[in-house]
């Protein structure tokens, strides 16, 4: 029997849809905080707009893996960009027409983000199909749809960066909701509905709770993998700090304002996407703690250092894009360790939990820089919280359960899902 010609039109759609998805995500990420600091002057306010903004990341992290598999990945990431058009787009029309109160923005932002994280995890739970489909290796696709993801962030910071600058927050949040319906009529047009990962037929025979607390058990019993959450836990805290607060008021203060902020999200996004490129050619030859702690040694406090230090633009924009090369090596380090970890068929439901305990701190980062600049400045806030990021990442040299990321003798291939490393914000 003659095998089935390639068909690659589903994972084109993937990867095309998660690429505008994520584009997205990144025009909110600099216009929503630069459109609240313009409105209010304060950043404590764009400190609670970022709480708004990253604590449904852990709802939908948390609660949204049991129910992806029950209404489907293509629906599920249909209909996560479609809530997100919506609601990015009423932002702008309110504030056109009726006027948008402070605590409806806050109510806007939160309900735009609800569904981001199941969208994405649809996206990736679809990619071995896609993949198969399309008679491409798994790591090959793994490796366009972590491409995909820096990609995006690569050129939507520093174009969300000049059309805030040239045309304003408020129609670059329109231009943000289009991006979602963009995304939502390629996935529905491009991928199958039949297209779904084959998995454990009782994956999810049990009742919501039954299904969402095997995932949790799993992770609860797993010491390395709790030690990966709870590390991303605190680091994750704080990058919004960073990304939510202090970039977005020192590049409003020091460095030009919304070219500057999205020049410097840019330079470290593509800054990672050449540092994951380079560890998948050679990163299975390095030792994976060493070579976790290093990267996060300088991903991580750099940027708070250089930003409170307030050299010129190009340096600082030099700094967060040796920062980003070396956060690229995190993503594919830690994927790889729980990947070893977890069975295939409970990667949504434990993939959401471990998605949860990440960004689980989030809120609490982007609403206590917002208090720190206003209590104690900016470049305090800044050396404070990048010496911190320094101690926190050295940890795992202690040892404990950190020691079994030794890589096994025998590595087995196995499907992608959302991992720790993808819900890491560096």
């Amino acid at each position: 029997m003659t095998p089935a010609a390639p068909h690659r039109t589903p994972l084109i759609g993937l990867l095309s849809g998660h690429v505008v998805s994520l584009t997205g995500n990144m025009l909110t990420l600099i216009a929503l905080p630069l459109y609240v600091l313009a409105e209010t002057g304060s950043p404590a306010a764009t400190g609670l707009a970022g709480a708004f903004a990253t604590a449904p990341m852990v709802l939908g992290g948390a609660f949204g893996g049991v129910l992806v598999d029950r209404i489907g990945y293509r629906r599920a990431s249909v209909l996560a960009d479609v809530v997100s058009g919506v609601t990015v787009a009423a932002v702008p029309v309110l504030h056109a027409t009726v006027g948008l109160p402070f605590p409806a923005l806050l109510g806007l932002v939160f309900v735009s983000g609800l569904l981001d994280t199941p969208g994405q995890t649809a996206r990736t739970a679809l990619l071995p199909e896609a993949a198969t489909a399309a008679g491409v290796p798994i790591e090959r696709a793994i490796g366009w749809f972590e491409a995909a993801e820096r990609g995006a962030r690569l050129i939507g910071a520093p174009v969300a960066g000049l059309l805030v600058s040239t045309l304003g927050a408020l129609t670059v949040l329109a231009v943000d909701a289009a991006t979602f319906a963009v995304s939502a009529l390629v996935v529905a047009m491009l991928v199958p509905a039949a297209m779904r990962p084959s998995g454990d037929p009782a994956a999810t025979s049990g009742g919501y709770w039954q299904d969402f607390l095997a995932g949790l058990r799993f992770l609860v019993r797993e010491p390395l993998l709790r030690a990966m959450v709870l590390l991303v836990l605190v680091t994750n805290l704080f990058d919004a700090t960073k990304s939510n607060v202090l970039l977005p008021v020192v590049a409003a203060r020091d460095l030009g304002g919304a070219t500057a902020f999205g020049l410097l999200v840019g330079a470290m996004g593509g800054g990672a996407l050449v540092g994951s490129l380079l560890f998948s050619a050679v990163g299975h030859r390095l030792p994976r703690r060493a070579t976790l702690v290093t990267a996060f040694a300088l991903a991580g406090a750099p940027p708070f250092w250089a930003l409170a230090a307030a050299p010129p633009l190009p340096v600082v924009a030099t700094v967060f894009a040796l920062a980003g090369l070396a956060a690229g090596a995190i993503n594919p380090l830690m994927g790889a360790v729980e990947l070893e970890r977890v069975p295939a068929h409970m990667r949504a439901r434990v993939y959401g939990v471990i998605g949860a305990g990440c960004w689980a701190a989030m809120p609490l980062g982007a609403l206590g820089a917002g208090v720190a600049v206003d209590r104690f400045g900016t470049t305090a806030t800044l050396l404070t919280v990048g010496t911190c990021y320094l101690l926190v990442v050295l940890t795992p040299l202690l040892g404990g359960p950190w020691r079994a990321m030794r890589r096994p003798p025998l590595p087995e291939q196995r499907q992608p899902s959302m991992t720790a490393a993808e819900a890491h914000s560096a």
